[in-house]
Order: structure tokens, then sequence, then C-alpha cells
């Protein structure tokens, strides 16, 4: 069932170009010297950047502070104008751009707007959703705006194992607004976006696994993408902790604590490919960060190569370099984690 490729390549190849290519060439051999020498040199500007489109959510995942309501950053939703400012300067750049972080981006009212801009861009847009904003009209819009990825989360697939983590969720809902996707790009006779169903799995749900991919095949999906789930306090462990070895991104100890499986290498490729842009225009370094602790600097005041090759965002850099273990927001970090014992 995986068209996921040949779809997936081809979008991203039709969006490069030979400029893009050779900067992508530059950001990973300075990389590779960095990783080699310790040094952190003046970066080359980023491949990839996630813009968060706003906090909201209609769900209460019990592990996501956008459905805990726990942030302790401001809460609200994207600028599109702002949205344009950062894209007129980054576009050139660009590889890749996530149209989320934090929330339910499908929330924001103008939503196709957004990723419709960045197809004008020719930027290589994805992003990811929980699936429950995608009637008929929605994705068609979405199909129009030319997006060129699109994950939904499915982490069951009955509605008792799909709640047990989507707390509010409607499995239903969510299959339909898979298929709508599905139909509305036949229908547009295009290759693209690709529909991802995402899984995330957990210690509830991965007796399910075998079975995600009929139902990826019965709502018209590509691919299946598994995910190993975080848990912020996972050090006594939880049930949400799965035992599958290969998705399991913690063990336990013979203390009978628990541990993360990442070795943590003093290293890590999205210091140098990538970064995170909130809401209200804070800069911070990875994904990880999901309530803005590191902020780097703000959009609203510098342009983002300002804030890029500051010496506050090297300062971070070289804090990873010298000990990426002792930097908080990389303990429940994926980057080199080996999924596999």
């Amino acid at each position: 069932m995986d068209r996921t490729n040949w779809r997936e390549s081809a979008a991203w190849m039709k969006r490069q170009n030979q400029f893009r290519l050779a900067h992508a060439s530059k950001v990973w051999t300075t990389y590779q010297w960095q990783k080699l020498t310790g040094a952190v040199l003046l970066p080359e500007m980023p491949l990839s950047l996630s813009i968060e489109t706003g906090t909201a959510c209609n769900l209460r995942c019990p592990e996501c502070p956008s459905g805990l309501k726990s942030f302790t950053r401001p809460q609200g939703k994207l600028s599109a104008d702002f949205f344009r400012s950062v894209l007129d300067e980054v576009h050139p750049w660009l590889l890749n751009l996530n149209l989320y972080f934090q929330g339910e981006p499908l929330l924001h009212p103008e939503f196709h707007e957004l990723a419709a801009y960045a197809s004008s861009k020719n930027i290589f847009t994805r992003t990811s959703t929980n699936g429950h904003f995608l009637d008929e009209s929605s994705a068609r819009k979405l199909i129009d705006s030319g997006i060129d990825s699109i994950t939904v989360s499915v982490d069951g697939t009955t509605q008792e194992v799909y709640e047990s983590y989507r707390k509010g969720g409607q499995l239903d809902r969510v299959l339909d607004g898979i298929r709508n996707l599905s139909e509305a790009r036949k229908k547009s006779k295009k290759i693209t976006p690709v529909i991802r169903l995402q899984f995330l799995v957990t210690g509830e749900n991965e007796h399910q696994l075998n079975s995600v991919y009929d139902l990826a095949r019965r709502v018209g999906a590509d691919r299946v993408d598994f995910k190993s789930v975080q848990v912020y306090e996972f050090e006594s462990g939880s049930p949400l902790i799965s035992g599958h070895k290969n998705f399991a991104r913690y063990k336990k100890t013979s203390t009978g604590n628990w541990v993360i499986k990442n070795d943590l290498e003093d290293h890590c490729w999205r210091m140098w490919s990538g970064s995170v842009i909130t809401w209200d225009g804070q800069v911070v370094p990875c994904c990880f960060d999901k309530d803005a602790r590191h902020s780097l600097g703000n959009l609203k005041q510098q342009s983002f190569q300002t804030v890029w090759k500051s010496e506050a965002y090297n300062s971070f850099r070289m804090s990873v370099l010298k000990s990426r273990r002792d930097v908080d927001i990389c303990a429940n970090c994926t980057e080199g984690l080996k999924l596999t014992n």
C-alpha cells in the first residue's frame, strides 16, 4: 500500500532548485565538521522550519501541553501577516516547512491560506492533524492549497482503544476525514497531498499494530507511520510505555526505574538543520521545547537570520556539543535513538 515514496519524492523534487540543494550540501558539511571538531562555526541557514499555527486543541491527550492546558507561555494563534513576513525572509533556503508545532493546526481559521502561501513560495509543506476538521469542504480547500503532505493521527483501530489516548476524540469522524481527503485528491487528479496515517504506539494500543495497515487501506491513506510515545514523567513507568522493542523510547533498569534508551551523544543534526517558531514569534531550538523555555529570540523584533546566527543560539549549540545529557529538553529526545535492543 506504500505509494508514498514516489508521490512524496516527486513532490519534493518539484519544489527544489539548484540553490537550495547546493545550500543543503553546505549545511550537511558544516554539521559534520562541527560534529568532528566540537567547534561551533557560523552556521548556514536552516533547511527546515516548523511554524506553530496556534496552541488551541479540541482534544485532551494526556502527554500534550495543549490538551492538558499546561502551557506557561502565552497562548494564541498565528497572524497570517506575520507568517507571510517570515516566509518572505526564509523561503530561498527552505527545503521543508512543517506547518504545525503545538495545538491543532486546522483550528486556525486561515490555515488553507497559510498553506497556499507556502506553496506559492515553492516550499515542500507538511502538516499534522488529529483529523476532526476534515469535512468535504475543508478537504477540497486543503487539496487546492497545494500542501504536499498531511499526517493524520489515528492511535487505535477501535473507538475504545483510540480514545484511551485521544481523549474526547471520535474515531469514525477521523476516518471519514481521511476518506474525504482521499476522494478530494482523486477528483482533483493530483498526486498530493500524501496522506499519512500516524499511529502513536503505547502500551494500550500495541496489540492493534497488525490491524492498522488494513484500516489505512480502507480509508485511502498512502502510508502508515509508527511513532514512539513521549512520557514526561517516565522514571517510575507508565501504562503508556510500549513493551514493543521497536517502539519503546524507554527501558527498565535492574533497579526498577525507567530510563530513555537514547545514548544522547553530544551532537544533534537539528541544531544545524532546523528551528521552531511559535505563534507569537519566539524562536526555539527544536520541537522538544514545547513550552519555549529556551527562547533564543523573537521575530517580532529581529530577523530570523539575526536570531539563527546570534551568540545566544550558538551558545545553545555549544551546550549540546559539550553535554547534551545536561540539556533539559534533550531528556526525551529521539535524535539518535535506537529503537531496537
